[in-house]
C-alpha cells in the first residue's frame, strides 16, 4: 500500500507537475503587456510600401513615398522618402533591391483627452483607466484642436509615446466673430470672416457662422467644413 508516503517511490529528479495559468494581459501594466506581445522583425526593401513603419539609425520612420527602380546597368533599388515619427523631419533615402530593413516597432492605442493637469494633457484608456500625460511640446500646435473628451489615437514605439493623431474631423463651438450681414446665408456669396473657437484656434468662417453655432474642422488642414 502506498499511502500517504508513495511521493518517496519517485526519483528525486522527477518534475512536479505544474498548472498552466491564464494571463491576462489587460491586468499587467502597459510595458508588460506590451513585450509578451512584442515581435521583432526584418522586412526586405521588396516589402516597402505607404505607411510602412521602419527603424533607420536607431529612429522610427514613416514610409510617405517608394519607387521601385531597375536600371538599365547597376543594380536594382528602391527610392524612398521618409518621415521621422520623433522629429517630423522628411528624408529620401534610397535602398538596395532585397536588402534586409528592421521593421520599426510602431503601433497605436486610442486614448480619450480627459483633462489638462497644468502643463500636461492626461489621456485615459477607458478600460483600465492607465493614464499617459503628455507634456506642452509633445502636443504642440495641436493643442488649439484638442478638447475634453476627444478620442485620439497615441503612438508608442520601443513603450513610449512618440506622437499622436488627432481625429480629422472635429466640432467645436464659436465662441467670438463679428456679427453677421442682413442677408447671410448658407447659399449666399463667398465672402468670410474669421472666428475664434472654444479651444481658442481661429478658422475662416462664411459669413452666416454667428457665436454659438458648432462647426465641423478639418484639424489635418485647419479649414472649416460646415456647421455641425
Amino acid at each position: 500500500m502506498l499511502g500517504a508516503s508513495h511521493h518517496s517511490l519517485l526519483p528525486k529528479s522527477y518534475p512536479t507537475p505544474l498548472r498552466a495559468l491564464p494571463v491576462n494581459l489587460r491586468t499587467l501594466p502597459f510595458t508588460h503587456r506590451r513585450s509578451i506581445c512584442t515581435r521583432i522583425y526584418a522586412l526586405s526593401s521588396n516589402d516597402i510600401k505607404v505607411g510602412t513603419n521602419l527603424e533607420v539609425d536607431g529612429a522610427p520612420w514613416k514610409v510617405l513615398e517608394f519607387l521601385h527602380v531597375k536600371p538599365g546597368k547597376g543594380a536594382a533599388f528602391v527610392r524612398t522618402k521618409l518621415r521621422n515619427y520623433v522629429t517630423g523631419n522628411t528624408v529620401e533615402k534610397t535602398f538596395r533591391a532585397g536588402s534586409s530593413i528592421e521593421a520599426a516597432d510602431v503601433f497605436k492605442e486610442t486614448r480619450q483627452f480627459t483633462y489638462k493637469d497644468g502643463s500636461q494633457f492626461v489621456f485615459m484608456d477607458l478600460t483600465t483607466f492607465e493614464e499617459i500625460r503628455l507634456n506642452d511640446a509633445d502636443v504642440g500646435n495641436k493643442t488649439k484642436w484638442l478638447k475634453e473628451g476627444m478620442d485620439c489615437n497615441l503612438i508608442f514605439w520601443n513603450g513610449k509615446v512618440i506622437d499622436f493623431e488627432l481625429p480629422n474631423t472635429v466640432q467645436l463651438t464659436v465662441v467670438d466673430a463679428p456679427p453677421g450681414v442682413r442677408g447671410d446665408t448658407v447659399q449666399g456669396g463667398g465672402g468670410s470672416k474669421v472666428a475664434t473657437l472654444e479651444t481658442g484656434a481661429t478658422v475662416n468662417v462664411p459669413l452666416f457662422v454667428n457665436v454659438g453655432d458648432n462647426i465641423l474642422v478639418d484639424t489635418r488642414t485647419g479649414q472649416y467644413m460646415s456647421r455641425a
